[in-house]
């Protein structure tokens, strides 16, 4: 088969979990014989063509006030312009009919598309092509993507703006793909909780993961605990430091990877406590080595996180998770088996949590094997099977 693979932004140009995702699809078809292409946003401003690993990579320019790998460091006041823009970018439209014209693909598969706008759903249906489009996040139905308000809190009463801005964003999209997937069941009810795609066909499509053969092994003597994601409040890292703090533990480390706009906040918080230490972004082999080191990885998310990648790279080293009780998160995580819930934001019953490991070591080594058999159900190469079969039957 010819896949076409849109997604706002493709490796190196990474800023989460779903333009990663969408590499490791594309290789794994590679692998077994597709040909695939990708269209996504150029960072540069200069549009380009290269093959990467097998795959065909079309980075375009769309015309806007910037491009979306920027979005996060412009100023508010330019926002609302560019997502206006964006909403339906008749430039993006022209740009990307053209390259599918061109390759013909057998079927289309949407991801992020902020930054290439809806049209790229349009301009996949004027040429008739399949379209699949995977829900990595609530872009269609809040501007934000987070479903977060002004404050950092989830919206339960959305502006005037923002209804009318999901109202033009249902029109343009609705019922234009004839599969809808996304990584939990969660982030499916929400979109169809808004009236979204009814009579579409949906489906949860977890992610997938490279496996290893054997489970690292860990050291009990230091308990290493891991953050890996964005510095912003919404991640709730705040809540970790917070609680990571009230242990009284010296045999206790926090290692903190990722950036974000509140790094300062977080980093003022921690400035007391010598056991925390903040790493910015790091390459993929130490993050690797950091992941197999860890004894345990925490998601204290306070907003609907979807399907977080970290959760599936802690599982496949035989990392147990602590996440919050939100999104998604509850989908990956058996209780007691891989890891653990914990109630959003609850500071104590996370502390409460990370105590009782540091004092059973041999709780944590149970729990490992349960995070290195848990994961074996996301394996990539059964993933990209999945993808292959959900393709021929659209």
């Amino acid at each position: 088969m010819k896949i076409c693979f849109i997604s706002n932004l493709y490796p190196p140009s990474v800023i989460g979990g779903a333009e990663i995702s969408v590499k490791r699809a594309a290789d794994g078809l590679v692998k077994r014989g597709h040909e695939v292409f990708v269209i996504t946003t150029s960072v540069n401003g200069k549009g380009s063509i290269e093959e990467v690993n097998g795959v065909k990579v079309y980075r375009i320019n769309p015309l806007n006030l910037y491009a979306m790998y920027n979005h996060q460091n412009q100023p508010e006041m330019l926002k609302p312009i560019w997502h206006t823009i964006d909403l339906w970018n008749p430039h993006s439209y022209v740009v990307v009919k053209n390259i599918l014209k061109k390759e013909m693909p057998d079927v289309v598969h949407v991801n992020n598309f902020k930054g290439l706008s809806l049209s790229v759903f349009s301009a996949a249906k004027r040429l008739n092509l399949p379209l699949v489009f995977t829900a990595h996040d609530y872009s269609l139905i809040c501007s934000r993507a987070n479903l977060l308000n002004g404050s950092g809190e989830i919206c339960t009463v959305p502006s005037r703006l923002c209804k009318v801005y999901v109202k033009i964003q249902k029109y343009l999209v609705n019922n234009k793909p004839d599969v809808i997937t996304a990584p939990s069941q969660f982030v499916i009810g929400k979109l169809k909780e808004t009236g979204l795609f009814e009579g579409v066909k949906t489906m949860k499509l977890p992610l997938g993961i490279e496996l290893w053969d054997k489970k690292a092994e860990k050291d009990y003597d230091m308990i290493d605990v891991l953050y890996v994601g964005g510095l912003s409040r919404h991640k709730g890292v705040h809540i970790l430091i917070s609680a990571f703090k009230e242990i009284g533990s010296v045999n206790i480390r926090l290692h903190i990877i990722g950036k974000g706009r509140d790094e300062d906040e977080f980093k003022r918080m921690a400035a007391s406590d010598q056991r925390i230490d903040f790493y910015g972004f790091v390459p993929d082999e130490e993050l690797i080595t950091l992941y197999r080191k860890a004894n345990v990885s925490v998601v204290p998310s306070i907003w609907y996180d979807n399907s977080p990648m970290v959760i599936y790279e802690s599982l496949t080293n035989g990392t147990p998770v602590i996440g919050s009780s939100m999104g998604g998160i509850p989908e990956l995580i058996e209780e007691g088996y891989n890891g653990f819930l914990f109630e959003t934001g609850n500071v104590e019953e996370l502390k409460g949590i990370l105590e009782n490991l540091i004092e059973h070591p041999s709780e944590l080594k149970r729990l490992e094997e349960g995070a290195f058999e848990s994961v074996k159900k996301y394996d990539m190469d059964e993933h990209v099977r999945k993808l292959e079969e959900l393709y021929k039957s659209v």
